[in-house]
Protein backbone atom coordinates (compact mmCIF):
# COMPACT_ATOMS: atom_id res chain seq x y z
CA UNK A 1 0.00 0.00 0.00
CA UNK A 2 1.45 3.41 -0.95
CA UNK A 3 2.73 5.52 1.93
CA UNK A 4 0.22 8.28 1.11
CA UNK A 5 -2.63 5.81 1.56
CA UNK A 6 -1.22 4.79 4.95
CA UNK A 7 -1.15 8.44 5.97
CA UNK A 8 -4.77 8.99 4.88
CA UNK A 9 -5.94 5.95 6.88
CA UNK A 10 -4.02 7.11 9.95
CA UNK A 11 -5.54 10.60 9.74
CA UNK A 12 -9.03 9.13 9.32
CA UNK A 13 -8.63 6.90 12.38
CA UNK A 14 -7.35 9.84 14.41
CA UNK A 15 -10.34 11.94 13.40
CA UNK A 16 -12.71 9.15 14.42
CA UNK A 17 -11.04 8.57 17.79
CA UNK A 18 -13.21 9.34 20.84
CA UNK A 19 -12.82 12.82 22.27
CA UNK A 20 -11.94 11.23 25.60
CA UNK A 21 -8.58 10.21 24.10
CA UNK A 22 -7.69 13.84 23.38
CA UNK A 23 -5.77 15.90 25.90
CA UNK A 24 -7.37 19.05 27.20
CA UNK A 25 -10.71 20.70 26.71
CA UNK A 26 -12.00 21.95 23.37
CA UNK A 27 -12.44 25.62 22.47
CA UNK A 28 -15.91 26.72 23.53
CA UNK A 29 -16.53 23.57 25.58
CA UNK A 30 -16.29 25.10 29.07
CA UNK A 31 -19.11 27.32 30.28
CA UNK A 32 -18.79 26.92 34.06
CA UNK A 33 -16.02 26.59 36.61
CA UNK A 34 -16.03 25.45 40.21
CA UNK A 35 -13.28 26.68 42.53
CA UNK A 36 -11.78 25.18 45.68
CA UNK A 37 -8.89 26.45 47.77
CA UNK A 38 -7.87 29.14 50.25
CA UNK A 39 -7.68 32.94 50.41
CA UNK A 40 -5.88 33.07 47.07
CA UNK A 41 -9.19 31.93 45.49
CA UNK A 42 -11.88 32.96 48.03
CA UNK A 43 -14.05 35.60 46.31
CA UNK A 44 -15.63 36.65 49.63
CA UNK A 45 -12.29 37.73 51.11
CA UNK A 46 -11.28 41.03 49.50
CA UNK A 47 -8.59 41.55 52.13
CA UNK A 48 -6.56 38.86 50.34
CA UNK A 49 -5.60 41.16 47.48
CA UNK A 50 -7.37 44.42 48.24
CA UNK A 51 -9.85 43.98 45.41
CA UNK A 52 -11.53 41.27 43.36
CA UNK A 53 -10.23 37.70 43.45
CA UNK A 54 -8.99 36.06 40.27
CA UNK A 55 -12.08 33.80 39.77
CA UNK A 56 -14.31 36.89 39.48
CA UNK A 57 -12.04 38.29 36.78
CA UNK A 58 -11.89 34.93 35.00
CA UNK A 59 -15.68 34.64 35.00
CA UNK A 60 -15.84 38.03 33.32
CA UNK A 61 -12.99 37.44 30.88
CA UNK A 62 -14.41 34.14 29.65
CA UNK A 63 -18.14 34.68 30.21
CA UNK A 64 -18.19 31.67 32.52
CA UNK A 65 -20.59 30.89 35.35
CA UNK A 66 -18.64 30.69 38.60
CA UNK A 67 -19.41 28.34 41.49
CA UNK A 68 -17.03 29.36 44.33
CA UNK A 69 -16.25 27.08 47.27
CA UNK A 70 -12.75 28.25 48.28
CA UNK A 71 -12.42 29.63 51.80
CA UNK A 72 -9.81 31.90 53.33
CA UNK A 73 -7.41 30.22 55.74
CA UNK A 74 -8.11 26.75 54.38
CA UNK A 75 -5.75 23.82 54.35
CA UNK A 76 -6.38 20.66 52.38
CA UNK A 77 -7.36 18.76 55.52
CA UNK A 78 -7.46 19.81 59.16
CA UNK A 79 -6.56 16.24 60.04
CA UNK A 80 -3.14 16.90 58.52
CA UNK A 81 -2.44 20.58 59.18
CA UNK A 82 -5.03 22.07 61.49
CA UNK A 83 -6.28 25.62 61.16
CA UNK A 84 -9.64 26.94 62.44
CA UNK A 85 -10.95 27.56 58.94
CA UNK A 86 -13.05 25.51 56.44
CA UNK A 87 -10.67 23.00 54.79
CA UNK A 88 -11.09 21.41 51.36
CA UNK A 89 -11.82 18.06 52.96
CA UNK A 90 -14.28 18.32 55.82
CA UNK A 91 -15.98 21.48 54.59
CA UNK A 92 -15.60 22.64 50.99
CA UNK A 93 -16.15 19.26 49.30
CA UNK A 94 -19.11 18.34 51.56
CA UNK A 95 -20.70 21.72 50.86
CA UNK A 96 -20.32 21.20 47.13
CA UNK A 97 -21.71 17.66 47.26
CA UNK A 98 -24.68 18.80 49.36
CA UNK A 99 -25.52 21.61 46.95
CA UNK A 100 -25.15 19.23 44.03
CA UNK A 101 -27.38 16.67 45.74
CA UNK A 102 -30.18 19.11 46.48
CA UNK A 103 -29.87 20.67 43.00
CA UNK A 104 -28.84 24.08 44.33
CA UNK A 105 -26.22 23.78 41.63
CA UNK A 106 -26.32 21.46 38.65
CA UNK A 107 -23.66 22.37 36.07
CA UNK A 108 -23.25 20.02 33.11
CA UNK A 109 -20.01 18.06 33.82
CA UNK A 110 -18.95 18.19 30.17
CA UNK A 111 -19.18 21.99 30.22
CA UNK A 112 -17.62 22.51 33.64
CA UNK A 113 -14.04 22.67 34.85
CA UNK A 114 -12.99 22.21 38.48
CA UNK A 115 -10.00 24.05 39.95
CA UNK A 116 -7.99 23.60 43.13
CA UNK A 117 -5.35 26.00 44.43
CA UNK A 118 -4.24 24.84 47.87
CA UNK A 119 -1.04 24.45 49.84
CA UNK A 120 -0.06 27.91 51.08
CA UNK A 121 -1.48 27.30 54.55
CA UNK A 122 -0.37 23.66 54.66
CA UNK A 123 3.24 24.62 54.06
CA UNK A 124 3.40 27.82 56.06
CA UNK A 125 3.43 29.15 59.60
CA UNK A 126 1.61 27.05 62.21
CA UNK A 127 1.82 24.11 59.79
CA UNK A 128 4.73 22.30 58.12
CA UNK A 129 7.19 25.19 58.33
CA UNK A 130 6.93 25.67 62.09
CA UNK A 131 5.56 22.25 63.06
CA UNK A 132 1.97 21.12 62.75
CA UNK A 133 -0.24 19.55 65.41
CA UNK A 134 0.36 16.21 63.69
CA UNK A 135 4.16 15.88 63.81
CA UNK A 136 4.28 12.82 61.54
CA UNK A 137 2.69 14.72 58.65
CA UNK A 138 5.00 15.64 55.78
CA UNK A 139 4.82 17.39 52.43
CA UNK A 140 3.95 14.00 50.90
CA UNK A 141 0.66 13.64 52.78
CA UNK A 142 -0.53 17.19 52.24
CA UNK A 143 0.07 16.96 48.48
CA UNK A 144 -1.48 13.50 48.33
CA UNK A 145 -4.52 15.14 49.94
CA UNK A 146 -4.71 17.63 47.05
CA UNK A 147 -4.66 14.79 44.53
CA UNK A 148 -7.34 13.00 46.55
CA UNK A 149 -9.57 16.04 45.93
CA UNK A 150 -9.44 15.23 42.24
CA UNK A 151 -10.35 11.58 42.88
CA UNK A 152 -13.37 12.56 44.98
CA UNK A 153 -14.56 15.09 42.43
CA UNK A 154 -14.15 12.56 39.61
CA UNK A 155 -16.21 10.02 41.57
CA UNK A 156 -18.95 12.67 41.92
CA UNK A 157 -19.12 13.07 38.15
CA UNK A 158 -16.59 15.81 37.41
CA UNK A 159 -14.38 15.25 34.37
CA UNK A 160 -12.41 18.43 33.66
CA UNK A 161 -9.78 19.63 36.13
CA UNK A 162 -7.13 22.28 36.66
CA UNK A 163 -4.67 21.65 39.48
CA UNK A 164 -2.90 24.93 40.26
CA UNK A 165 0.44 24.24 41.89
CA UNK A 166 2.08 26.13 44.77
CA UNK A 167 3.55 29.55 44.06
CA UNK A 168 7.19 30.31 45.01
CA UNK A 169 6.28 31.16 48.59
CA UNK A 170 9.93 31.90 49.31
CA UNK A 171 9.49 35.04 47.17
CA UNK A 172 6.66 36.38 49.33
CA UNK A 173 7.70 38.89 51.97
CA UNK A 174 6.62 36.62 54.83
CA UNK A 175 9.05 33.89 53.79
CA UNK A 176 11.80 36.04 52.25
CA UNK A 177 15.28 36.31 53.71
CA UNK A 178 14.67 40.05 54.26
CA UNK A 179 11.35 39.61 56.08
CA UNK A 180 10.30 41.66 59.10
CA UNK A 181 7.83 41.10 61.98
CA UNK A 182 4.42 41.39 60.34
CA UNK A 183 0.73 40.61 60.77
CA UNK A 184 1.32 36.91 60.00
CA UNK A 185 4.37 36.33 62.19
CA UNK A 186 6.04 38.73 64.59
CA UNK A 187 7.98 36.30 66.75
CA UNK A 188 11.69 35.59 66.53
CA UNK A 189 12.85 33.51 63.55
CA UNK A 190 15.78 32.87 61.25
CA UNK A 191 14.63 34.47 58.00
CA UNK A 192 17.34 32.79 55.91
CA UNK A 193 16.38 29.37 57.26
CA UNK A 194 12.69 30.02 56.58
CA UNK A 195 13.45 31.20 53.06
CA UNK A 196 15.50 28.14 52.16
CA UNK A 197 13.10 25.70 53.80
CA UNK A 198 10.05 27.24 52.10
CA UNK A 199 11.77 27.14 48.72
CA UNK A 200 12.38 23.42 49.16
CA UNK A 201 8.86 22.72 50.45
CA UNK A 202 7.21 24.47 47.49
CA UNK A 203 9.42 22.91 44.84
CA UNK A 204 9.27 19.42 46.34
CA UNK A 205 5.53 19.68 46.87
CA UNK A 206 4.97 20.60 43.25
CA UNK A 207 7.13 17.78 41.92
CA UNK A 208 5.40 15.26 44.20
CA UNK A 209 1.99 16.48 43.03
CA UNK A 210 2.93 16.27 39.36
CA UNK A 211 4.25 12.73 39.71
CA UNK A 212 1.05 11.68 41.48
CA UNK A 213 -1.11 13.30 38.81
CA UNK A 214 0.88 11.68 36.01
CA UNK A 215 0.30 8.28 37.61
CA UNK A 216 -3.38 9.00 38.25
CA UNK A 217 -4.39 10.42 34.87
CA UNK A 218 -4.36 7.12 32.87
CA UNK A 219 -6.62 5.49 35.48
CA UNK A 220 -9.50 7.96 35.08
CA UNK A 221 -11.41 7.36 31.81
CA UNK A 222 -12.74 10.49 30.08
CA UNK A 223 -10.94 12.80 32.51
CA UNK A 224 -9.07 15.87 31.29
CA UNK A 225 -6.47 16.95 33.85
CA UNK A 226 -4.37 20.10 33.59
CA UNK A 227 -1.38 20.92 35.74
CA UNK A 228 -1.15 24.71 35.91
CA UNK A 229 2.30 26.02 36.80
CA UNK A 230 1.52 28.85 39.22
CA UNK A 231 5.09 28.51 40.49
CA UNK A 232 6.51 29.22 37.06
CA UNK A 233 4.10 32.08 36.38
CA UNK A 234 4.87 33.89 39.64
CA UNK A 235 8.58 33.31 39.22
CA UNK A 236 8.36 34.94 35.81
CA UNK A 237 6.33 37.84 37.21
CA UNK A 238 9.00 38.29 39.89
CA UNK A 239 11.87 38.19 37.39
CA UNK A 240 10.17 40.17 34.61
CA UNK A 241 7.65 42.50 36.29
CA UNK A 242 7.62 44.83 33.29
CA UNK A 243 5.71 42.16 31.38
CA UNK A 244 2.92 41.96 33.96
CA UNK A 245 2.68 44.98 36.26
CA UNK A 246 1.31 48.26 34.92
CA UNK A 247 0.86 50.68 37.81
CA UNK A 248 1.96 54.29 38.08
CA UNK A 249 4.58 53.73 40.80
CA UNK A 250 8.00 52.11 40.19
CA UNK A 251 7.55 48.37 39.69
CA UNK A 252 8.02 46.50 42.95
CA UNK A 253 8.34 42.75 43.60
CA UNK A 254 9.98 42.89 47.05
CA UNK A 255 7.52 45.23 48.77
CA UNK A 256 3.74 45.17 48.91
CA UNK A 257 0.66 47.35 48.55
CA UNK A 258 -0.24 47.06 52.23
CA UNK A 259 2.86 46.65 54.39
CA UNK A 260 2.58 46.56 58.19
CA UNK A 261 5.71 46.33 60.32
CA UNK A 262 5.35 45.24 63.94
CA UNK A 263 7.74 45.27 66.85
CA UNK A 264 9.11 41.88 67.79
CA UNK A 265 6.39 39.94 69.67
CA UNK A 266 3.97 42.87 69.42
CA UNK A 267 0.29 41.92 69.45
CA UNK A 268 -0.97 41.63 65.88
CA UNK A 269 -4.16 43.15 67.21
CA UNK A 270 -2.26 46.44 67.24
CA UNK A 271 -2.21 48.67 64.20
CA UNK A 272 1.45 48.24 63.34
CA UNK A 273 3.48 50.69 61.28
CA UNK A 274 1.68 50.48 57.95
CA UNK A 275 2.41 51.88 54.49
CA UNK A 276 -0.38 51.58 51.94
CA UNK A 277 -0.18 52.31 48.21
CA UNK A 278 -3.25 53.97 46.75
CA UNK A 279 -4.99 54.21 43.39
CA UNK A 280 -3.18 53.05 40.28
CA UNK A 281 0.10 52.79 42.21
CA UNK A 282 -1.25 49.50 43.55
CA UNK A 283 -0.88 47.83 40.17
CA UNK A 284 2.90 48.27 40.34
CA UNK A 285 3.17 45.61 43.07
CA UNK A 286 3.44 41.84 42.76
CA UNK A 287 2.25 41.37 46.35
CA UNK A 288 -0.72 42.89 48.16
CA UNK A 289 0.59 42.17 51.66
CA UNK A 290 3.30 39.99 53.16
CA UNK A 291 1.64 36.78 51.94
CA UNK A 292 -0.96 37.46 49.24
CA UNK A 293 -0.63 38.34 45.55
CA UNK A 294 -1.84 41.77 44.48
CA UNK A 295 -5.01 42.38 42.52
CA UNK A 296 -2.92 42.99 39.40
CA UNK A 297 -1.25 39.60 39.92
CA UNK A 298 -4.72 38.10 40.28
CA UNK A 299 -5.72 39.65 36.95
CA UNK A 300 -2.76 37.88 35.36
CA UNK A 301 -3.75 34.56 36.96
CA UNK A 302 -7.30 35.07 35.71
CA UNK A 303 -6.08 35.83 32.19
CA UNK A 304 -3.95 32.69 32.02
CA UNK A 305 -6.54 30.38 33.60
CA UNK A 306 -9.20 31.78 31.27
CA UNK A 307 -7.04 30.85 28.28
CA UNK A 308 -6.76 27.30 29.63
CA UNK A 309 -10.51 27.02 30.13
CA UNK A 310 -11.08 28.29 26.60
CA UNK A 311 -8.93 25.48 25.25
CA UNK A 312 -6.22 27.83 24.03
CA UNK A 313 -2.49 27.13 23.97
CA UNK A 314 -0.84 28.35 27.17
CA UNK A 315 2.76 28.17 28.29
CA UNK A 316 1.86 27.59 31.93
CA UNK A 317 -0.32 24.51 31.50
CA UNK A 318 0.44 20.86 30.84
CA UNK A 319 -2.50 18.65 29.97
CA UNK A 320 -1.94 15.18 31.40
CA UNK A 321 -5.06 13.66 29.86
Amino acid sequence: MPRLQHLKIACTLLALAPLSLAKGVLPGQIKNFVTFGDSYTDIAYPAADGGQAWPVYAAGYGNFTLYPFAKSGATCSNNLTYRPFPPVFGSQIPTYLEEKSNATINPNPEETIYTLWIGTNDLGVNALLTGSDAPDVSIVQVRECAVDWLKVMYASGARNFIMQNIIPLDLTILYSNYSYPNRYWDAQRNTTEWNVYMRELAKAGNEITLLMLQALAPTLPDAHIASFDSHGLFTDMYNHPQNYLNGTAPLNVTGCVNSCIFALNESTGDAGDCTVAEGTDRDSFLWYDELHPSEQSDRIVAREITAVMKGEENQWVTWLS
